[in-house]
């Protein structure tokens, strides 16, 4: 009978691997295997190939399967990776950033890590690995070098925040805003609420700081009584910025020098001043870890998104503004807002997905977005199931588009395209 085996030695098993993995497909050599599993797969299956791909262990929770010491048993596998992570979180005692809200976390994320790893060696989540799985995954590739972490979290439901905070036990963190997204799982704009702001609960209880957007008072009531730091265009704040008009499509930023206000003026590669707050924080945080404001600045102008986040192409064709990563009611809303305000000679247009998971309120939140492009006077082109419940001249699919447009090609233009991932809208790029 298979003996399972205690975090504490499974640490000192995963102390003598080169990394971890959960997938066969990028097992690395001399790498610690974990079994996950989900609703349609069992990843314990797997764990003979993946030691003969180059594994040093393989962690499972089916006695059945261990066959040799190579093999380590646990209760349960997710677990035995999130206790592992939090055991080798706490070898460390560098500050570990945590950074939640309902839009731009990720570009939060990416600014932060511009502006710090150009002063010092900095772990940062890879990607959007914000979950119970990706979490962990992130604290486990800290190493000796790291002088600061940066944990992107992401929420669904109530208690996800409070998870993610218990495994990885931030010292600082930020919420970029509480908006209107995921409210199937929350219930309710309500539940987002309590939801996110289970970071400054966490932080609160173990005298953590967090930074705060001294524009929201969403923010400003519920970080009350906390450590905090302040950003924002509001008077008093202690980094003071903001958008400023400049050479479209790029935001611009100009932010105070501690003496010297407006002082430092940075064109970005970031598209809509609804990007301002993302990297002014980047600012706070910098300066809070020390960063000079010269190389702050250098930091935000050079950092370029990716990941269709805000990101402009010209493609010879048309000039577009991509946005198709991610959508709720409050991104599609500034995305919007901005894209109208935005001077341009080319006539602009809107390609819209579905924004998915909103439960029982999405018609009411599609017809509103239907409505704001009536008001923006935008032309417009509406994607998906939910958005042809709120108008008539919705397409079924992002395919649909594209055959249409086989014979009606879009030329000359400015194009905003945003939706959910789930409606693929990156699909159309290339017919663009």
């Amino acid at each position: 009978m298979a003996t399972q085996i205690t975090i504490t030695d499974l640490y000192e098993r995963f102390a003598t691997c080169t990394g971890t993995s959960t997938d066969t497909r990028t097992i690395g050599k001399d790498s610690m295997f974990f079994a996950l599993k989900g609703p349609n797969f069992d990843a314990n299956a797997f764990a003979h190939e993946a030691l003969e791909k180059g594994a040093r262990y393989a962690v499972v929770d089916d006695p059945a399967l261990v066959l040799d010491e190579r093999y380590l048993l646990v209760p349960d596998v997710l677990v035995a990776l999130q206790q592992l992570a939090t055991h080798h979180r706490r070898k460390f005692s560098i500050p570990v950033i945590g950074i939640t809200g309902t839009n731009g976390k990720t570009t939060t994320k990416e600014l932060v890590h511009a502006v710090l790893s150009a002063d010092r060696p900095t772990l940062a989540t890879s990607g959007n690995l914000n979950n119970h799985i990706g979490v962990p995954l992130t604290l486990l590739r800290m190493n000796a070098e790291h002088r600061i972490a940066i944990i992107e979290m992401g929420a669904n439901k109530q208690g996800d925040i409070a998870e993610l905070t218990a495994i990885a036990e931030p010292t600082h963190g930020l919420i970029t805003n509480i908006g209107r997204a995921h409210l199937e799982g929350f219930g309710s704009y309500e539940g987002v609420i309590a939801a996110k702001s289970e970071m400054y609960t966490h932080l609160g209880a173990h005298g953590g700081t967090v930074f705060v957007n001294m524009d929201d008072p969403l923010l400003m009531v519920k970080s009350s009584g906390l450590t905090r730091v302040t950003y924002g265009n509001s008077e008093g704040a202690d980094s003071r910025g903001n958008p400023v008009p400049g050479d479209e499509p790029y935001m611009e930023l100009v932010f105070d020098d501690r003496d010297r206000p407006g002082h430092f003026h940075v064109t970005t590669k970031l598209i809509g001043d609804y990007n301002a707050p993302n990297a002014l924080v980047a600012v706070a945080v910098g300066r809070h870890f020390g960063v000079s404001d010269d190389v702050i600045a250098g930091s935000l102008a050079d950092y370029t998104p990716s990941n269709n986040r805000s990101q402009f192409t010209d493609t010879g064709r048309n000039q577009l503004v991509l946005d198709a990563y991610n959508a709720n009611p409050t991104s599609m809303a500034s995305a919007l807002e901005n894209f109208a305000a935005m001077r341009s000679e080319r006539p602009k247009l809107v390609i819209l997905g579905d924004m998915l998971e909103l439960g029982t309120e999405s018609e009411k939140d599609h017809k509103a977005i239907v409505e704001l492009v009536s008001k923006l006077k935008l032309k417009a082109f509406f994607i998906g199931k939910e958005f042809a419940k709120a108008t008539s001249v919705a397409l079924p699919t992002a395919s649909a588009l594209i055959e249409r447009m086989s014979t009606e090609p879009i030329n000359g233009k400015l194009i905003l395209v945003k939706g959910s991932r789930g409606i693929k809208l990156e699909t159309v790029v290339p017919n663009l």
